[in-house]
């Protein structure tokens, strides 16, 4: 897919990628990315998910929703096993994290939200995929980040590691949902319009990627070679 070979090309990949960088510096974006991750789960609930319908295709989108509802514990459990869970007043932490330096994240999911509201079951599906295709991007790098983390450091890291590129990964293997939408016949109009789903989702990831580099890179300091 053309999207997700340009989205794979940005700088933030190309500094989690940056041997020359020390693990735990690459992985400094954490903390930044807490406001999306947490809401993750509620989008996939309470947004794409309706049980309510007959749809087929909904349905379909329905088992995705119980497949990646839960993830948010294990980031929290790698936030603690790279030490981020430290005493914190609640006013320092709700000002950070309502703070403009968290703003991407923030949105991130109500704008993805605005997307999915009012979309087909067919559209929804479209822009499950184009999520997941920005995840594995993410969490190929990360993982090797983690494996070099595990043999140097004994840390085994659930969320960034393999353990969850594994499921995500999983998805696209055996999905019935990305068989299926590659069968749908689309009129012009609904293809294109699908397309414009596509580009708008990896947009949105763009950002947020951005926003997480910035974030790595105030945190652990500015690399020449990033």
């Amino acid at each position: 897919m053309a999207s997700k070979r340009a989205y794979s090309t940005l700088p933030f990949f190309r500094f989690l990628e940056d041997e020359s960088v020390p693990a735990r510096r690459r992985l400094g974006f954490m903390p930044c990315m807490a406001p999306f991750i947490m809401d993750f789960g509620d989008l996939n609930k309470y947004v794409l998910r309706d049980e309510s319908s007959d749809d087929p295709h909904q349905h379909l989108v329905n088992l995705h929703t119980y497949e990646d509802d839960h993830h948010w514990p294990w980031y929290l459990e790698d936030l603690d096993r790279l030490g981020y869970d430290t005493p914190q007043p609640p006013a320092e932490l709700l000002g950070s994290l309502y703070s403009d330096r968290h703003k991407v994240n923030r949105m991130l999911a109500s704008r993805l939200a605005h997307l999915i509201f009012g979309a087909t079951p067919v559209e929804r599906m479209v822009i499950i995929e184009a999520i997941e295709e920005t995840g594995n991007v993410l969490f190929e790098r990360t993982a090797a980040i983690a494996r070099q983390l595990e043999r140097d450091e004994g840390i085994e890291l659930r969320y960034l590691g393999d353990f969850h590129l594994a499921l995500e990964s999983g998805h696209a293997r055996d999905g019935d949902d990305h068989r299926t939408l590659a069968a749908i016949e689309l009129r012009d109009d609904e293809r294109l319009r699908c397309d414009w789903l596509n580009a708008s989702v990896f947009a949105l990831f763009t950002d947020w990627v951005a926003e997480l580099h910035d974030y790595a890179l105030t945190e652990a300091g500015t690399y020449a070679s990033c």
